[in-house]
């Protein structure tokens, strides 16, 4: 890791103007504030500087407001897309009368969970590799006040495109319906915008980008190459920041909502985690689908908390407008080899080596600090327990009959659901103090609010059913 001295020497060298203070919030989002280069020195890069607790939801009251934010040098990268030279470092919010990591800053709590992995001596590293989904729409309009209540999204691949003129006549060439997934050229009209995105991770520091066409029309795909827990939340808010910037100079709207359009799949965020010590990867073993016990009982801590999980991994409203029965999405509480309908699969590796559970129900909305470090406090939950994941699912879980699904246990059906989940299930995210009870108090506050939010406002549907009742 650079020192302070170094990087106030790369700041002067370079021509920076701007040094930007990054960090995320409750829900997910990347917030910023900015200072003049000049006035940066090796004082503000070690110690950081003060924010307003208070305006952040779900953090400080306005009686103790005052938050430090403290820059991780590691994290230091150059914007790609100011047009002011800028430096951009991810931060920890701290605590300013002890220095320590803010119990409700959600980065403190993935590096908490990563410390938390080791002083148990199970593992020495997570290493998580994300796959997200997001869709790219060309005009996005949103009406919402006491006489207007709608949405209208336009983009040049979904079928109501089909009968538009445009300035440079109608390509005609646009997905068949069920047949996005994969599709090429011309058909797939974001293939060049991806393919930026691709070359600008690589350029931060990105390695084994994938990139490709999602299931549903104007749907994207971005993935990368497995790295420690903390530093793939990290790369998880760069790279849906870059998504963002790169389809804005398109003249586009990227956006990481589930479920944006009716009748099409949703968006995923598909997590590849293993546990390592040194070299060894313990989730390879002899068993079921050449697993270890210790991934075994790392899938059944999983499978027995996704209720509890869903209030993170699916931390909006619209998440469960994705995550619905017979909807082919993984709302099934299951494990299987290969097996994209169960909601833990476990890929085809060609060694031991590459050995992971890929956990298959989060989607793009969840704050990756705090999903994928609940995720693996579930899991350390169920090896610390020795739970058994019982039988494999190795069948199309979509197909089952009501009478076959029975009693197998599901995902949460809606946002409210999760959170009393989370508040009837939450003793395995205290150990070692990695999500502290408040923390979990302030996401309740924050999430309810928006529930009510959505529960208030008229909905278009409501109209088509009632109006003329």
């Amino acid at each position: 890791m650079p020192t302070a001295e170094e990087l106030v020497r790369r700041i002067r060298e370079e021509g920076f103007r701007i040094v930007d203070f990054r960090f995320t919030d409750l829900a997910g989002r990347l917030r910023h504030t900015a200072v003049d280069a000049e006035s940066v020195d090796p004082f503000t890069l070690e110690h950081g500087l003060f924010i307003d607790g208070s305006s952040v939801p779900g953090w400080r009251d306005v009686s103790e407001s005052d938050l430090l934010l403290r820059p991780d040098l590691a994290t230091a990268f150059a914007d790609p897309f100011t047009a002011q030279p800028t430096l951009v470092f991810l931060c920890d919010a701290s605590d300013p009368t002890s220095e320590t990591g803010y119990e409700r800053d959600p980065r403190s709590v993935a590096r908490r969970a990563c410390e938390h992995l080791v002083a148990r001596g199970i593992a020495e590293l997570a290493r998580v590799a994300p796959e997200i989904d997001f869709f790219v729409f060309d005009d996005v309009r949103i009406e919402i006040d006491a006489t207007r209540c709608g949405v209208q999204l336009q983009a040049s691949e979904t079928r109501t495109a089909a009968a538009q003129s445009y300035l440079g006549g109608n390509p005609g060439h646009r997905p068949a319906p069920g047949a996005a997934y994969l599709a090429m050229p011309p058909a797939d009209h974001l293939a060049d915008m991806r393919a930026e995105m691709a070359n600008i991770l690589r350029q931060l520091g990105f390695s084994r980008i994938l990139h490709r066409h999602g299931r549903a029309t104007s749907q994207c795909e971005l993935g990368f190459e497995a790295r420690p827990l903390l530093e793939a939340a990290d790369r998880s808010q760069i790279a849906k920041y870059v998504a963002c910037q790169v389809a804005a100079s398109y003249g586009k709207s990227a956006t990481f909502l589930p479920k944006p359009l009716l009748d099409e799949p949703g968006s995923a965020l598909r997590v590849n985690l293993s546990l390592w010590r040194g070299d060894t990867n313990l989730f390879a073993g002899g068993g079921y689908a050449d697993l270890s016990r210790t991934c075994l009982h790392f899938i059944a801590g999983v499978l027995a908390h996704v209720p509890a999980l869903n209030a993170f991994t699916n931390p909006t409203t619209n998440s469960y407008k994705r995550l619905r029965p017979h909807s082919d999405e993984p709302v099934l509480a299951t494990y299987a080899a290969f097996n994209r309908s169960a909601a833990i699969r476990i890929p085809f590796a060609a060694s031991g080596r590459f050995k992971r559970i890929e956990v298959r129900f989060p989607d793009p909305s969840a704050n990756p600090y705090l999903a994928f470090a609940a995720i693996l406090m579930a899991g350390l939950d169920g090896i610390a327990r020795k739970l058994e994941p019982g039988d494999a699912m190795d069948r199309n879980l979509y197909d089952l009959r009501p009478e076959e699904i029975g009693d197998l246990p599901r995902a949460a059906g809606s946002l409210e659901e999760a959170l009393a989940a989370l508040e009837a299930d939450h003793g395995f995210l205290l150990e070692g103090e990695v999500f502290p009870a408040s923390l979990i108090e302030g996401y309740l506050e924050v999430k309810r609010r928006e529930i009510e939010l959505v529960e208030r406002t008229p909905h278009p549907v409501e109209f088509q059913l009632y109006y003329g009742h």
